[in-house]
């Protein structure tokens, strides 16, 4: 594993140059100054931070634009790996040495990612993700969700739209319009003391024999 994987963190918090000795102090891990004891980590730290020289000493500030450019060179190491392992990452790879499709080459880059922000914070494996050309997961799925059906049911109760009790009303009009002139006339004759016509026909009672 690369040492500058356990650098990195330290150099995150500074936003200012310092000398990397003040960079490399933590009260939980007094030891993480022991990683300045290898040489090939003071030889890389120019890949993350910018350096600044002042008489004999060498001051440094963090630099996301070279760390990304040193992590996209990581990710392309990672990739050639996998593919001289012959390691199928995804559905679209083919083989180790031949790739056929756009998505098996997103398939290998993808892995490779995931692998490396193991030992990354949060934020600066988004970053990764942008420069390496990827769209974020939850970014590509929403992309390819079809958008939710509108519901044609409401809450509201169904209101109805004509009042229909008029329909009752107006029948009862048509009917008394459709009265003839007679039988008009007929209905101001005042009928008291009229036999109703069902009595000339009841029977007749008989009297005492």
């Amino acid at each position: 594993m690369d040492p500058l994987f356990l650098v990195l963190p330290y150099f995150l918090k500074q936003a200012k140059y310092w000398l990397v000795d003040q960079i490399m102090k933590d009260e939980d891990f007094p030891g993480c100054s022991t990683l300045l004891k290898c040489p090939r980590t003071l030889q890389s730290v120019h890949h993350i931070a910018d350096e600044k020289e002042i008489g004999d000493q060498k001051f440094y500030k963090y630099s996301q634009e070279k760390t990304l450019l040193w992590l996209k060179k990581k990710v392309k190491q990672t990739v050639k790996a996998l593919k001289s392992n012959n390691l199928n990452v995804g559905g679209g790879v083919q083989s180790s040495t031949f790739i056929r499709s756009k998505q098996a080459a997103e398939d290998y880059l993808r892995y490779a990612h995931g692998l490396l922000s193991d030992y990354l914070p949060g934020a600066l494996s988004v970053e990764l993700l942008k420069i390496l050309g990827l769209p974020d997961v939850s970014t590509k799925a929403a992309a390819i969700e079809p958008p939710l059906k509108k519901r044609k049911l409401t809450d509201k109760p169904v209101e109805a739209e004509e009042d229909y009790t008029k329909f009752n009303s107006d029948s009862k009009d048509k009917k008394s319009s459709k009265m003839t002139a007679a039988q008009k006339s007929l209905a101001k004759v005042d009928k008291s003391g009229m036999k109703n016509i069902s009595a000339f026909f009841a029977p007749k009672n008989k009297g005492p024999s």
